[in-house]
C-alpha cells in the first residue's frame, strides 16, 4: 500500500482520512501553504501551521474552519501521526510528516526553498523513508544568488532612478512581502503597493513580520507624484491600463525565471532580479540527500529530469508523481 497516493482530488492519505492540498472540496484538507493552487475553498476543515492562520483567512475568508498546529506538534489522525514542519517557502508554509506503523515515515514537502527569508521559518530537513519533492526549478541551469544581494541590487536600481517611478512586478503573496522585509533593513522610505497586495501584506504584519513601510497606489495622485517612487505590483498588471498612471516607469521582474538569459527581454522588462521562493537545483539535490530517503516522488515543474537524475546518479527509487499544482503567478 502507498501511504500517500495521487488521486483526482489531490494527494490522499487514506490511512489518516485526509487530503494534502486537495484540488476540490473534501472533509479534511491538510494545507502546506496559502498559495491559491494549494489552498482552495470549499473543504469542511483545514489543518495548517499556526503561522499560516492569518494568510489563510485572508485567502479563504473568516468563516473557514482552521485547525492550527505548531511546528513539530504531533496529532493522530486515524492510523497515522501527523506533524507539520517549516518549508521556508512563504509565511506559514509547512512540510507534512506522516508516520505509520508499517509504511514508515513519509514527508510531503509542498513548495520549499533553502535560502534566507526574513518572513518565514527556515526549512527543516526531515529524515524519512519516502520524500515527496517539488521540482519547479528542477534543472541544473537554476542556481540562485544570495537573495540579500539581489534585493540590494533592486534597491540600487530604484535609488538610481529619481526622475521616474520604478515598478517591480512580483507575486502578490510571498515574493512581495519578502522584498519588503529585505527593504526594511535598507530604508525607511515607504513603498507603494498595488491593491492586490494590500490585504496579504496586512496579514503578514498581523502575524508579526517586520516589513518596510507601505502606502497604497492612489487613483487620485498625479503622474508626477510617482517620480522616484518604488511600486510593487503583480505580473498581471504588466502592460495593463493600470500602468497608464505612471510616467515613463522603469520596470523589473523578480522571479527565478530571470536566471535564464534573455527572459527579461522576452517578457518586456528592463531589469530582471533572480529571486525565487522555490528551491534551485543544488538545493533540491542537497535536500533529498539530507532526508536519507530511499524513495523519492517528484511533482511539479521538471519532475522527469530530477527523478531521472536521482535514479541514475544517486541510485534512488525516484519517479515523477505528476503535475499536481498550477504554479505560482509569475513562476508557472
Amino acid at each position: 500500500m502507498a501511504l500517500v497516493e495521487a488521486t483526482a482530488e489531490g494527494l490522499l492519505c487514506a490511512a489518516g482520512g485526509f487530503y494534502i492540498d486537495p484540488t476540490g472540496s473534501v472533509t479534511r484538507a491538510v494545507v502546506t501553504h496559502a498559495h491559491a493552487d494549494h489552498a482552495r475553498p470549499g473543504s469542511v476543515e483545514y489543518v495548517c501551521a499556526e503561522s499560516s492562520l492569518e494568510v489563510l483567512r485572508a485567502r479563504l475568508g473568516d468563516e473557514v474552519t482552521l485547525v492550527g498546529l505548531g511546528y513539530g506538534e504531533r496529532r493522530r489522525f486515524g492510523d497515522v501521526v501527523l506533524s507539520l514542519h517549516p518549508a521556508g517557502h512563504v509565511l506559514g508554509s509547512a512540510q507534512v510528516r506522516i508516520e505509520h506503523e508499517r509504511e514508515g515515515v513519509w514527508v510531503v514537502s509542498g513548495d520549499y526553498k533553502r535560502e534566507r527569508d526574513p518572513t518565514c521559518a527556515p526549512f527543516e530537513a526531515l529524515p524519512c523513508d519516502t520524500f515527496v519533492s517539488e521540482a519547479t526549478f528542477g534543472l541544473p541551469v537554476y542556481s540562485w544568488p544570495d537573495p540579500t544581494e539581489v534585493v540590494r541590487e533592486l534597491f540600487a536600481a530604484w535609488r538610481a532612478e529619481r526622475a521616474h517611478p520604478t515598478l517591480v512586478f512580483c507575486y502578490a503573496f510571498g515574493k512581495a512581502q519578502r522584498i519588503l522585509a529585505h527593504l526594511a533593513e535598507l530604508t525607511d522610505e515607504p513603498v507603494l503597493l498595488h491593491g492586490a497586495m494590500e490585504k496579504l501584506t496586512a496579514a503578514y504584519r498581523r502575524s508579526g513580520v517586520t516589513l518596510a513601510k507601505t502606502e497604497p497606489v492612489s487613483d487620485s495622485a498625479s503622474r508626477s507624484d510617482y517620480a522616484g517612487r518604488l511600486v510593487l505590483c503583480p505580473p498581471s498588471a504588466h502592460r495593463s491600463p493600470w500602468m497608464k498612471r505612471f510616467k515613463s516607469p522603469q520596470t523589473a521582474f523578480a522571479s527565478g525565471w530571470m536566471a535564464v538569459r534573455g527572459q527579461k527581454t522576452r517578457r518586456g522588462y528592463e531589469h530582471g532580479f533572480v529571486l525565487s521562493d522555490h528551491a534551485d537545483w543544488p538545493s533540491l539535490v542537497r535536500t533529498v540527500e539530507q532526508t536519507g530517503a530511499k524513495r523519492v516522488l517528484v511533482t511539479h515543474g521538471s519532475s522527469e529530469a530530477l527523478a531521472r537524475y536521482l535514479r541514475e546518479a544517486r541510485g534512488l527509487d525516484a519517479v515523477p508523481l505528476g503535475q499536481l499544482y498550477e504554479g505560482d503567478e509569475g513562476e508557472p
